[in-house]
């Protein structure tokens, strides 16, 4: 029986890691797409191609099942306002107050605002260590942004905290639900929820003429709009539902950095030393904070 919870909690790790190493991708991406796109359209673009993706999956691979009963319909919800339209939206609006090195400070939160979901909706409760490491990650993710010169914004600040709370919140919803539905089919329904107001948002937003917007954009808003917002869930569910909601979540400690080795490989951006240490004490306590996740 051990051997049996071992090896699922550790199917969730890496199930859970493979979604954080796609959600990495979302920033290098995002930062190409936004140079042609408007970061609006590119918002509620990402949401729409991935709803009409989800809704492809599910007429084909979810026929022989039913619809989501009623009692599942408010936390679909909950998780379609969190990851398809809140958070995207809420850090959109942010970023026009803060700078995107800024935002690192409130996605150091994010594992933690998780673990919190956990409690109150997933009905977990990790040792009390594990909320010692989860600070302590929280708070190295932090410091590091802080180094970097972030300026301050108190609307930026109050929106990227909204965005926090509400993805945090979605996390949670979901991976509740993928122990009940499955994975895909929880993030599928979330995105098909949001479609109609992300297709209207995204006809309102359409630039005038698509002439000036190159391949790289294109590529980039592919990328989004299908890993980020549908294929990453898939695996990122299921490693939550499987390895737990507080201790899988903490993986999202090391999303800011693959995020910036991504930038640095891709964009050839710079990775300093201080990255590569405080990267090695995240990862130590996100190997602790596995040891007493559940």
């Amino acid at each position: 029986m051990n051997i049996a919870v071992d090896k699922n909690a550790l199917s969730g790790w890496l199930n859970g890691l493979l979604g954080v190493v796609i959600f990495s991708g979302s920033l290098p991406a995002t930062r190409v797409a936004v140079q042609d796109f408007d970061p609006f359209f590119l918002t509620f673009a990402r949401a729409s191609l991935a709803g009409m993706v989800a809704l492809i999956l599910i007429l084909i691979l979810g026929w022989r099942e039913k619809r989501p009963p009623a009692a599942r319909i408010v936390p679909l919800m909950m998780v379609s306002l969190g990851v398809v339209v809140g958070f995207p939206l809420l850090t959109a609006l942010a970023l026009r107050h803060v700078t995107a090195a800024h935002s690192i400070v409130f996605l150091g939160l994010l594992p933690l605002m998780t673990a919190i979901f956990a409690v109150l909706r997933g009905k977990e409760r990790p040792a009390r260590a594990f909320w010692i490491f989860s600070v302590l990650g929280s708070l190295l993710v932090m410091g590091f942004a802080f180094s970097q010169g972030a300026s301050l914004s108190l609307t930026g600040d109050l929106l990227m905290i909204a965005a926090v709370i509400v993805c945090g919140l979605g996390y949670a919803e979901g991976a509740a639900l993928t122990r009940e539905c499955g994975g895909w089919q929880v993030i599928s329904w979330a995105l098909i929820l949001a479609l109609p107001f992300m297709v209207v948002a995204s006809l309102l937003m359409m630039p005038v003429s698509f002439s000036d917007i190159g391949i790289p954009a294109w590529a980039a808003l592919g990328y989004v709009s299908l890993f980020s917002m549908l294929i990453g869930f898939i695996f990122w569910y299921k490693g939550l539902a499987q390895g737990g909601i507080a201790a899988v979540g903490q993986l999202q400690l090391l999303q800011p950095f693959l995020g910036l080795a991504l930038s640095a490989t891709l964009l050839h951006e710079r990775v300093s030393p201080l990255m590569m240490f405080i990267t090695l004490g995240v990862i130590l306590c996100v190997i602790a904070s596995r040891k007493y996740g559940r």
